[in-house]
């Protein structure tokens, strides 16, 4: 069925990566799931394709006139997170050039902020998500989500720098590359329902021991990365919820990065939550 067919009022946007996985394997089938790459999920929720998705942070930032965010979900690096990797067989004070993948909106912000917090400044050059193509290109490329996880495992030799892990270094707080977010006029008791299913299934994954495994496994078959490797992803390196910490490092990044100078506007659950 095609998003047009579906009334947005039905439809939840997903990153078409692992990192949201404990969030939506096994979610309630009256939720139509539209999967993109994140840089794409911004337009579906403007365009009204779907209630809310977890859109790139930077994006957010870009329309935040138009956007309120949903409390208590993202995408969120617990320190070193894996799936946002620099590769190159230089160090990255060597490089001269970079390739970006064009299905990343935070990550090179986040990139070119890392950067000039080092005093480099290497020519990027935007690309298809790649390794090889952008690695005989540029001295690094910058990859995300599944690509990378797999890329660090296959070429460890590669890996240059993991910017969840710099941007923690360097700050002291957790990186959220994804915020869920939705439209200033989106059916707020529709929202509140959303937001209420997909924390209790993710409640599940952290609780229910078959469930997780469930979840591992599906991951791992749709990716090929092995069980062992997935599951130490889902416990140390991302996670689905916003505590306190998160928050106080999404709100520094949109300040000092996106250099936005108002606060973001929440959507308000707590009238419809259960």
């Amino acid at each position: 069925m095609t998003v047009k067919a579906m009334s947005w009022t039905s439809v939840i946007g997903r990153v078409a990566f692992t990192n949201c996985d404990p969030l939506f394997f096994g979610l309630d089938e009256r939720w139509s799931i539209l999967s993109a790459p994140p840089a794409w999920l911004t337009g579906h929720v403007l365009r009204k394709d779907c209630l809310t998705a977890p859109i790139p942070t930077a994006d957010f930032a870009k329309h935040q006139d138009e956007l309120m965010l949903v409390p208590d979900l993202g995408i969120v690096a617990m320190g070193a997170v894996g799936s946002v990797i620099l590769f190159g067989s230089r160090d990255i004070e060597q490089m001269r050039d970079i390739a970006l993948p064009s299905d990343s909106s935070t990550s090179k912000v986040l990139l070119r902020w890392l950067l000039k917090h080092r005093g480099l400044d290497p020519k990027c050059v935007e690309t298809g998500p790649d390794l090889k193509s952008m690695l005989d290109m540029c001295d690094g490329a910058l990859l995300i989500g599944d690509r990378a996880l797999s890329a660090a495992t296959q070429h460890p030799e590669l890996v240059s720098l993991d910017l969840g892990g710099e941007w923690t270094k360097v700050t002291g707080l957790p990186m959220v590359f994804g915020v869920f977010a939705c439209r200033k006029d989106a059916p707020i008791e529709l929202i509140a329902e959303i937001h209420n299913d997909l924390m209790k299934n993710y409640h599940e994954f952290n609780t229910n021991p078959r469930k997780k495994i469930q979840v591992v496994e599906n991951s791992s078959n749709q990716t090929g990365i092995s069980n062992y490797r997935m599951e130490y992803y889902f416990d140390n390196e991302v996670r689905n919820s916003l505590d306190e910490n998160s928050t106080e490092g999404l709100l520094l990044f949109l300040k000092e990065v996106c250099k936005i100078e108002d606060s973001p506007i929440w959507a308000n659950l707590s009238n419809h939550s259960e």
